[in-house]
C-alpha cells in the first residue's frame, strides 16, 4: 500500500472536484439553452395559435435526419388580387418556406401575411424591422373563415330543424331541438324583456339569438384541438360590436337621443358640459364589448396553453402532473366561461336596444 502525505491527496481531491464542477457547469449551461430554446419555441406556438392563418395544422415535429420542423395539417386555399387574381393552395407557402409564383410575381407568407417579393423571397425592412414589401389584397380563405361559415352552417341546421319540429308536432320541440329550446326561452324570458320590454323585444330576437350560439358555438370550437380562436380575434369581435351599435343608433328614438345631446331636466350650462360626454358614451360602449369579449377569450387560450407547456418544461412526474392537473381544471372552467361571454354580450346587446327603444311620457314632471 502506497502512503501519500495530506497535501497530495487534497491536491486531487481538488482536480477531481475541479472536474466535477466543470462538468455540472457544463451540464447546466447547456439544460439552459434548451430550456430557453424550448420556451422561445413555446412562445411562438402560443402567439401563432392565438392568431388567424391560411391552414389548420393540428400537430408538428421535428425531423431526425434533416432536423426540419414538419407540420401535418389542412392547407386551405390562398386568393389574392394583385394585378388580377391569383389563386393557390397554401400547401406551396410551407409556412413561409417556399416562395409562390403565380404570374409574374412572386408571394412569401411571413408572420402569418402573405408579402409579393422576388424569386429568392427577400423581405425588406424598415428602421423600425418592419417589412416594406408590398402586400397584395387577401381574400384567402383562412381556417377563421372555415370556422364561422361550419359555424353559420351548424346554427342553420340545428335552428330550422328546430323550426320544423315546432310545425308538425304542434309546438313541441323533437330531438335535439329539446336541448335549444329552453335556452331560447331563457333568451327571450330573461335577457330580451327584461332589458328590452315586452312591446319591443320581438325586433331584436333575430339577433340577440344569432348572437348568443354564434359566440357561444365559437368559444366552444375554440377549445378544440383545431387551434381555433376565432372571438379572440379583435377584428371579429370589433365586427360583432359594430353591428350592435349600427343597431342601437338605427333604432334610438327622440327621448334617447335627447338624453344625449340636450338632457332633461338638466341646468343648461351642464347640459353644454354633458353633452360630449354623453357622445362619447356611444362609442365607449361598443369598445367596451369588443374588448370584453376579445381580452377574456385570449386571455383563457393563453393561460390554458401556458399549462399545458409546463408539462414539456418540468419533465418530472410531479411538476407535469400538477401541471396537466391545472390545464384540465383551467379547460373546465372555459366551457364556463364560453357560455358566459356569450350571455353578457348578449345582455349588454339587449340593454343597448332597450335604451334606444325606451318610450317616455313627455307630461311627467322630472
Amino acid at each position: 500500500m502506497v502512503i501519500m502525505p495530506r497535501g497530495i491527496h487534497l491536491f486531487f481531491y481538488t482536480i477531481i472536484l475541479t472536474s466535477f464542477s466543470n462538468l455540472s457547469a457544463k451540464e447546466s449551461k447547456k439544460e439552459v439553452e434548451q430550456t430557453g430554446e424550448l420556451k422561445s419555441e413555446i412562445k411562438a406556438y402560443i402567439l401563432h395559435h392565438l392568431q388567424d392563418s391560411h391552414d389548420f395544422n393540428l400537430l408538428s415535429y421535428k425531423d431526425k435526419t434533416t432536423n426540419e420542423k414538419v407540420n401535418i395539417g389542412m392547407p386551405l386555399p390562398v386568393i389574392l388580387w394583385d394585378d388580377g387574381l391569383k389563386v393557390f393552395s397554401s400547401s406551396k407557402l410551407k409556412h413561409g418556406k417556399n416562395v409562390v409564383s403565380s404570374g409574374d410575381n412572386h408571394y412569401k407568407l411571413y408572420h402569418g401575411k402573405i408579402y409579393r417579393t422576388d424569386a429568392q423571397g427577400t423581405i425588406t425592412y424598415d428602421e423600425h424591422h418592419h417589412p416594406t414589401n408590398a402586400m397584395p389584397i387577401d381574400f384567402s380563405i383562412t381556417k377563421n373563415v372555415i370556422s364561422i361559415l361550419f359555424t353559420a352552417l351548424l346554427m342553420f341546421v340545428l335552428f330550422r330543424g328546430l323550426a320544423q319540429s315546432y310545425k308538425k308536432n304542434g309546438m313541441i320541440a323533437k330531438g335535439v331541438g329539446r336541448f335549444f329550446e329552453p335556452i331560447v326561452l331563457y333568451v327571450r324570458d330573461e335577457i330580451a324583456i327584461p332589458n328590452i320590454g315586452e312591446k319591443h323585444h320581438r325586433r331584436f330576437m333575430g339577433y340577440l339569438l344569432t348572437l348568443f350560439f354564434f359566440i357561444w358555438f365559437l368559444n366552444l370550437l375554440g377549445l378544440t384541438p383545431l387551434g381555433i380562436n376565432v372571438t379572440g380575434n379583435i377584428a371579429i369581435t370589433f365586427c360583432l360590436a359594430l353591428i350592435t351599435f349600427v343597431i342601437t343608433t338605427l333604432v334610438g328614438k327622440k327621448y334617447y337621443w335627447k338624453h344625449i345631446f340636450w338632457m332633461p331636466g338638466v341646468p343648461w350650462p351642464m347640459k353644454i358640459i354633458l353633452a360630449p360626454i354623453e357622445l362619447l358614451g356611444l362609442i365607449i360602449k361598443p369598445f367596451s364589448l369588443m374588448i370584453r369579449l376579445y381580452a377574456n377569450i385570449s386571455a383563457g387560450h393563453i393561460v390554458l396553453m401556458s399549462l399545458i407547456a409546463l408539462i414539456f418544461i418540468f419533465k418530472n412526474w410531479i411538476g407535469s402532473s400538477l401541471s396537466f392537473i391545472l390545464a384540465f381544471s383551467i379547460s373546465i372552467i372555459e366551457i364556463l366561461v364560453a357560455l358566459l361571454q356569450a350571455y353578457i354580450f348578449t345582455v349588454l346587446s339587449a340593454l343597448y336596444f332597450g335604451f334606444a327603444v325606451e318610450e317616455h311620457d313627455e307630461n311627467i314632471d322630472h
